[in-house]
């Protein structure tokens, strides 16, 4: 039973952490919040973004490239879990 368990099973969960591996890197894209935070800023000294809505945006891009890093980093470190 352990055997079929292993040649069934085994297989459907490497899949499954590979595509959740994927998910999380395209959820996560540290490279494209770095770019829209130069971007947010751009458009701040080119007088196109008002100083609040320049800085809210920067507040929230920031909070999402800090957790953008955490998550990078438990993918590298192999700790993700997935919570129910």
């Amino acid at each position: 039973m352990f055997i079929l368990d292993d040649l069934l099973f085994r297989p459907f969960v490497g899949i499954i952490d590979a595509l959740h591996t994927i998910a999380l890197d395209e959820m996560y894209d540290v490279e494209a919040l770095e770019a829209e935070l130069k971007e947010n800023q751009l458009l701040y000294e080119l007088g196109e973004r008002s100083e609040a809505e320049y800085r809210r945006r920067k507040d929230e891009l920031e909070a999402e490239l800090e957790t953008a890093r955490e998550v990078h980093e438990r993918l590298s470190s192999g700790r993700v879990e997935v919570k129910k």
